[in-house]
């Protein structure tokens, strides 16, 4: 099979396809239990994770920024900024100024375990971003990441630095690199004979007889 890259994943993946592939390899729980919304961009976000760990706080903070905008300022090409805040909705962690400097470095999405702002100005970049909610409260002296390029978890499912995010409507899944590989390959095999099956019945075909032959629902 020719290699299947980032951009082929972006035309014909998404994320309940590649969910039924981790099924396939015994990986039932790679997608957060409490949902992550679509709040902004459109169509299918592929990357890979550009990890931060976030924490609330409630004092002054000696170096405001320094560790988020470390992280921005060493994304690359097709990664995805993936903010651990366990959920909190104490202000908005990203906005317009952190989307310019991620967008410019090739950034191509964030997904955000906790509250937003500056939304209007991040749908007018057509920038992906997925998170809890919006807050109009800055992060100064709120919030501040504490770690940068480690395993972090969301909703009881662990993203590491380089692990492939598949991110659309339905949600958020994260696959692990030692089963990379093969999930692509069954989530790319799967949506070529779901094409095959939308076909048949579309023909006339009934599901049963379907799924009877195909072997695909």
């Amino acid at each position: 099979m020719t290699d299947i890259t980032l951009a082929m994943m972006r035309e014909c993946l998404y994320s309940a396809v590649v969910c039924d592939a981790l099924d396939g390899v015994d990986r039932r729980r790679q997608s957060p239990a409490a949902p992550l919304h679509q709040l902004a961009g459109a169509g299918v976000l592929v990357g890979r994770c550009r990890t931060t760990l976030w924490a609330d706080m409630d004092h002054e903070d000696p170096r405001p920024y320094e560790l988020e905008l470390q992280a921005v300022d060493a994304c690359r090409a097709d990664d995805v900024l993936i903010a651990a805040a366990g959920g909190s909705m104490r202000s908005g962690i990203w906005g317009e100024l952190l989307t310019t400097a991620a967008r410019g470095r090739g950034c191509v999405g964030a997904i955000v375990d906790g509250a937003v702002r500056d939304l209007r100005q991040i749908r007018e970049m057509e920038f992906s971003v997925y998170a809890r909610g919006a807050c109009l409260y800055d992060s100064l002296n709120r919030q501040r990441v504490i770690d940068i390029d480690v395993p972090v978890e969301i909703g009881g499912v662990r993203f590491c630095p380089g692990d492939l995010v598949v991110a659309d409507v339905d949600g958020v899944v994260v696959v692990p690199q030692d089963v990379e590989q093969e999930v692509v390959r069954r989530a790319w095999e799967k949506v070529h004979a779901e094409n095959e099956v939308r076909d048949a019945i579309r023909d006339g075909m009934s599901a049963t007889a379907a799924f009877a032959k195909y072997g695909v629902l």
